[in-house]
């Protein structure tokens, strides 16, 4: 047996805010989306994100989450985000190695999007 994907559900307040984000300004597409239930299914590339509207059954309560994006050229990355209206800090380089920069959405789950520089 071997895993084959992992699929990171967000739990989101607005679905049409969230894949407005997610697809508006950092490039992803609607694989499925289901409004009644309050849920989608996102793709960029080989990569795929769930939005989901019941996850949080106490809207007002604390949530967050951080997902790992890695793009293969996170400059090129970064410059797009900021051109589609994304408010962001410069790139950073991590103690770990990593070229890196750090947003959030618009219900407060928080998306670090880096790769290990090459030596």
């Amino acid at each position: 047996m071997k895993m084959t994907a992992l699929i990171p559900m967000l739990p989101v307040r607005s679905m049409p805010a969230a894949v407005d984000f997610y697809c508006g300004k950092l490039g992803f597409a609607v694989e499925s989306r289901h409004d009644e239930w309050g849920w989608a299914m996102l793709r960029f590339d080989d990569c795929r994100l769930m939005l989901d509207q019941s996850i949080n059954q106490h809207p007002a309560g604390f949530r967050e989450a951080v997902i790992y994006l890695y793009p293969d050229d996170v400059p090129t990355y970064h410059a797009l985000l900021k051109r589609n209206g994304v408010s962001l800090p410069d790139l950073d380089v991590t103690f770990y190695g990593h070229a890196e920069f750090r947003l959030a959405d618009p219900d407060g789950n928080r998306l670090w999007v880096g790769r290990p520089i090459e030596a």
